[in-house]
């Protein structure tokens, strides 16, 4: 990955867009990281990507000159240390809830005396182009970005707590699961409009905290009003949204030529 890395370019207040990768095979990894895209996550989470899928898919990642991320499943603080360790750029956490997971989080994603991660760069390095150790420890914490994801209503009242635990970077808003408890499991609605305030009100507290904003987006059509709102990351779709979405387009102009 050439420089800027996407810590710099967040905190240059640059927009990105992220793909997002459910299938855990570094060929459609790399296809997708080829797409018009600055950065790709793999998601461990709710997609089925699992640690041999991360390590080949950085790589692929990395090839294409692309930021790559990964989110972790809930709770394992463990992967991110390892998604780290395997290139990732950044590593978001499901289910923050409260200041003493953002700390755990914290403790895993940076090295002393910020956290507790553990040295072991060995994939992570090379993939960057480090040249040597030593400059690495130094600057390894400002080039790593730790995303909590908010989306509960226990961590949207623990919000300022979490922004204040040192080490985490920035929050990312889940609007799916923001919207089940905001309805009180009513619905799923990512653009829920009764919501929409306190979607504000994540991304200017973490902005007037000096941190970032990132969210992930259903409807592309939503990303002006989000990026209005101070977000500056904006996660997008999926492998089978993007099939979804170009194979229609292809069929229609296939159709149409005939037609005409």
């Amino acid at each position: 990955m050439s420089n800027p890395s996407l810590a710099a370019r967040l905190r240059a207040g640059e927009r990105i867009f992220s793909a997002w990768s459910s299938i855990p095979d570094s060929q459609t990894v790399e296809l997708v990281a080829g797409l018009n895209f600055g950065a790709v996550t793999l998601d461990m989470q709710h997609g089925g990507h699992h640690e041999d899928s991360v390590l080949r898919g950085i790589g692929a990642i990395r090839l294409n000159n692309k930021h790559p991320a990964v989110r972790i499943p809930v709770g394992r603080f463990d992967m991110a240390s390892r998604a780290l360790d395997l290139g990732a750029e950044a590593v978001i956490a499901p289910m923050v809830n409260s200041a003493g997971d953002a700390r755990a989080f914290a403790a895993a994603m940076k090295y002393p005396p910020v956290g507790l991660r553990s040295w072991g760069p060995n994939f992570a390095m090379p993939r960057a182009g480090a040249p040597d150790a030593q400059g690495w420890l130094e600057t390894a914490n400002a080039n790593t970005v730790a995303f909590a994801m908010i989306e509960t209503r226990q961590a949207l009242v623990a919000l300022d707590d979490i922004l204040d635990v040192d080490g985490i970077d920035g929050v990312l808003v889940g609007p799916s699961d923001f919207s089940i408890a905001w309805s009180n499991g009513a619905t799923v609605n990512p653009a829920l409009e009764d919501m929409m305030p306190a979607i504000a009100t994540i991304a200017e507290k973490a902005r007037a905290s000096g941190k970032h904003a990132a969210i992930y987006v259903v409807d592309p059509g939503l990303v002006g009003r989000f990026y209005a709102m101070g977000y500056r990351l904006f996660a997008m779709g999926s492998e089978a949204a993007y099939m979804l979405q170009g194979a229609p387009a292809m069929l229609a102009a296939a159709r149409a030529s005939i037609e005409t």
